[in-house]
């Protein structure tokens, strides 16, 4: 007797049909590929077409409420994705309607039928159906037979007790070590390679370890990123692919990439495995796939044995410098390398709070491990940025002291590590005001690590301030191509736009950033400072007050918005926010540069060169951009600014 029949649910709108049962995106009859996230959005929201479905409602759904993941950004990723797919805009949805705040809701119109699906006697079209039903748990990677199924049969061993996984691992292991042996490609790849790593999977059956199989990607990425005669896709850009379903092919063609790592991650304890596969993606073949184990503290070593034996099977020649990065294997102290990962968690995060948290997890790593290197520079990245005018929440003299030892700490550890360099020549830029200094830390980094997509975003900003724009723009589509879906790289490129004056681009690409992460204020803040300089008020004044109500209020995004008013003619309400930022200045530092930006939109111009000269007193890095920043156009020609730009010893 065969089983009963079973009823397949099958939803239309427009062109589009779903297949809820086999999870499957159909246009037209085409079967469309949509990861698996992005899927379960639209199944939840097709649930209850016409309803609100809360940001909440889909974490419970895509997440369990203690998982140690970024859930806005993965979360704006997934319906950044669904509307790919579908063709559809957060401006003009057809589909996903943004409730702002509150999450979305699918606004089409919707409609069901079902689909018996019997289990024996089927026609060939029926059978074909059932097939496709089931290739919904099936990998789609072609030629990916065993570490391909790895991936979707880990998914379900989440549920299986730790000695299981360790058993299935180790046979697993076996497996890949013999296969992998008798697969490498004696040509190799050619000079030059760029490949990237994809996600590493997290086997542990405990999602609070992600965080940890994210850090371990992230030090692969940087370790490779080395290479010279490598080019690696950057952190962000990989981690886009996490739970994915693509084929290795796309992937590789999206990215513009040869090769493909990926692989597991399993932690036991103090052990940690990790299962790694490069994939040359031309021909599908599998040039070299190999098992490691190690101590947690032996962590470094680890990651460098896989880095080297993935350069070996590239066959690139290496340059002495190279081999010996390689070579180095110092020791962790275990507990030191957990909080460093932690630290990278909330440093990705480019928030206010989350710096400050960021701040404290790299210090318990420095002091627990004194000779850690990269925990000194993710402590000096933080308060490189923490006391600039982007956040401005931190008096510089007390911000730019700890960045700079910090530096060098990382330095004297590492003489060659371009996270360190990338943060002192950032110091130098901001605080220090030392052009010369400041470009050759940038170059100095991006020769040290040519992968380092950081150094460029910053060394374009450099030259953006110093007017050189042709080269400034040059430098972050270079970080771009390195971190193509990076959301604080794809603001950057809009917000220097805005200080070339290029409103209307600016405006094009800080859209295209929201529709990554509709809540990230600062694409919000300079999307309205754009259409100000347009004269546009009645568009500018909405993004300025959702940025405001984004940062809860940071000083930055009030004494933007205090101008607008201001300069639309509003002064009441702009009057009333620069009483706001005198009441904040009483309880936490507020940059005199600030205060400066307001009384200019008044129209105040002596008020504001005297703010402007408390903020040269308190080295206030507003002053580098003063060359290039359009909302201090109005004092261009006032003589006491050209005296302070002199003093700034700013370029010609």
């Amino acid at each position: 007797m065969g089983s009963p029949a079973e009823l397949a649910r099958i939803v239309h709108f427009g062109v589009f049909e779903v297949d809820l049962k086999a999870s499957e995106l159909r246009k037209q009859g085409l079967r469309l590929k949509l990861p698996e996230q992005p899927f379960q959005v639209l199944a939840m929201l097709l649930e209850k077409p016409g309803e609100i479905i809360t940001r909440d409602e889909l974490r419970n759904r895509l997440w369990q409420t203690d998982t140690f993941v970024d859930f806005d950004h993965g979360l704006n990723n997934a319906v950044m994705r669904l509307r790919e797919v579908l063709g559809d805009s957060s401006e003009n949805p057809r589909f996903v309607e943004t409730i702002p705040r509150r999450g979305y809701r699918f606004i089409a119109h919707v409609e069901d039928s079902f689909l018996v699906m019997p289990s024996h006697g089927v026609h060939e079209s029926e059978n074909q159906l059932a097939r496709s039903a089931g290739a919904a748990e099936a990998p789609t990677r072609s030629g990916l037979a065993s570490t391909g199924s790895n991936r979707v049969k880990s998914r379900r061993m989440a549920i299986l007790t730790l000695a299981l996984l360790a058993t299935a691992a180790a046979v697993a292991a076996i497996a890949i070590h013999y296969s992998g042996r008798g697969k490498t490609i004696q040509s190799g790849l050619k000079q030059n390679t760029s490949l990237v790593v994809l996600p590493l999977e997290n086997l542990s059956g405990d999602k609070d370890q992600d965080y940890f199989a994210d850090g371990m990607t992230d030090e692969l990425i940087a370790n490779l990123a080395k290479i010279r005669s490598l080019r690696v896709i950057s952190r962000s850009t990989a981690m886009a692919y996490k739970t994915t379903r693509k084929p290795l092919s796309e992937i590789a063609r999206e990215l513009h990439v040869d090769a493909v790592v990926e692989g597991t991650v399993l932690r036991e304890g103090s052990r940690i495995r990790i299962t790694a596969e490069l994939v040359q993606v031309s021909t599908d073949h599998h040039l070299w796939a190999e098992t490691y184990e190690s101590q947690i503290g032996d962590v470094l070593a680890l990651q460098n044995r896989v880095s080297s034996a993935i350069v070996n099977e590239i066959r690139i020649n290496l340059t002495p410098e190279d081999r010996a990065r390689l070579a180095k294997n110092p020791a962790i102290a275990p507990e030191a390398y957990e909080n460093y990962l932690k630290g990278r968690f909330y440093w990705n995060k480019r928030s206010d709070e989350n710096l400050m948290k960021a701040i404290r997890y790299f210090e318990q790593a420095t002091h627990q491990d004194p000779g850690y290197a990269l925990a000194y520079a993710g402590l000096s990245d933080c308060y490189a940025i923490i006391g600039a005018t982007i956040f401005g929440t931190m008096p510089v003299d007390e911000a730019a002291p700890k960045a700079r030892d910090a530096a060098r700490r990382a330095l004297d550890i590492d003489p060659d590590l371009a996270e360190a360099e990338t943060s002192l020549a950032t110091l130098k830029f901001n605080y220090d005001w030392d052009w010369s200094g400041a470009e050759e830390g940038f170059q100095r980094a991006i020769q040290f690590n040519p992968s380092y997509a950081t150094a460029y975003q910053r060394y374009s900003l450099y030259l953006m301030a110093m007017g050189r724009f042709r080269d400034g723009f040059e430098q972050i589509n270079k970080a771009r191509e390195l971190d193509p879906l990076s959301i604080s790289i794809n603001f950057s490129l809009g917000w220097r736009l805005y200080m070339a004056r290029q409103y209307d681009r600016a405006i094009e690409q800080l859209r295209n950033t929201l529709e990554m992460d509709p809540s990230y204020e600062l694409p919000h803040l300079v999307v309205g400072q754009a259409y100000e300089q347009k004269g546009a008020f009645a568009l500018a004044i909405p993004e300025l007050r959702k940025a405001v109500d984004l940062s809860h209020g940071t000083p930055l995004m009030i004494s933007a918005l205090a101008q607008a008013y201001a300069r639309e003619g509003n002064k009441e309400e702009a009057e009333k926010l620069l009483t706001d930022l005198v009441r904040q200045s009483k309880k936490q530092y507020v940059s005199p540069y600030y205060f400066a930006v307001v009384y200019v939109g008044l129209g105040e111009n002596e008020k504001a060169m005297e703010w402007l000269e408390k903020a040269f007193a308190d080295r206030s890095n507003g002053l580098v951009f003063m060359k290039v920043e359009p909302e201090l156009d109005n004092l261009r020609s006032n003589p006491r600014f050209l005296a302070l730009q002199k003093r700034v010893k700013l370029p010609e």
